[in-house]
């Protein structure tokens, strides 16, 4: 590494924490293996102890390492991971391990997004339908995917809001952010009648929310999933999986 530009003490600290987060989760670094030493790391990075120990600070914090005196510091198991932390979410969908990522998503949306549209159906208030319905004629004027990602969002969120549950609201916001990473990254598979169908089944799950009808929210929600799984499994057979793949389910 080379860092000839002197950059502010922040600017410095987000890069090694990048850096150091990326490579534990592409597996460049295993769980219980130790980080190089201090003394190495300042050294490549060309930075003070302090601004190490901070970067050090915030891996340990999003669950990625443990850090002790004497002992230095060592990757965490993948199950002790904050997955859930926006920055490990990014590094997860920028490594070579993004397939299974997305297949676990895709397991625990099928879980979640039910239950939500059902409860968003039995406790949604009239602004929230309005902003599921204003959320949802965006995403019909879309012209590709690339148009919907943006709308299809605010429309997920709006249900997760109508539900009136501050976890699930804060969950399903995370949440959000590997399905716009997915929708991007497959573009391709959402065209013409692919397309089309996406948007049929979202307003599927609208006309219960505005029913008030929570058993038919639910199904409308587990037939958009499915149509999401055949997806995902068609880019799966698209895109080549990489030697470094690893499993989530374990």
């Amino acid at each position: 590494m080379n860092y000839k530009t002197p950059l502010p003490r922040k600017s410095r600290h987000a890069r090694i924490v990048h850096e150091l987060g990326t490579q534990i989760v592409s597996g460049h670094f295993l769980p219980e293996q130790r980080l190089p030493p201090e003394s190495q790391l300042c050294e490549d990075y060309e930075v003070s102890r302090p601004v190490l120990r901070e970067a050090t600070r915030v891996l340990v914090a999003k669950g990625l390492v443990r850090s002790k005196p004497k002992v230095g510091t060592v990757v965490k198991p993948r199950n002790e991971w904050h997955l859930l932390d926006p920055d490990v979410l990014h590094w997860l969908l920028e490594s070579d391990s993004r397939h299974n990522f997305y297949e676990t998503l895709v397991k625990v949306r099928n879980i979640i997004e039910p239950e939500v549209a059902a409860l968003a159906a039995a406790n949604a208030q009239p602004e929230d339908v309005t902003a599921i319905a204003d959320a949802y004629e965006r995403m019909e004027k879309a012209d590709d995917i690339g148009g919907m990602a943006e709308p299809d969002m605010a429309f997920h969120l709006a249900i997760a809001n109508a539900t009136h549950n501050e976890l699930l609201i804060h969950l399903y916001s995370i949440m959000l952010i590997p399905v716009r990473d997915y929708l991007e990254r497959s573009s391709a598979l959402f065209a013409g009648e692919g397309l089309a169908l996406l948007v049929s089944r979202h307003k599927a799950i609208l006309t219960a929310i505005q029913h008030r009808d929570p058993l038919s929210a639910r199904h409308a929600s587990i037939a958009q999933l499915a149509g999401v799984d055949d997806l995902v499994a068609e880019a799966f057979r698209t895109e080549p999986l990489s030697a470094k793949e690893v499993s989530y389910d374990h």
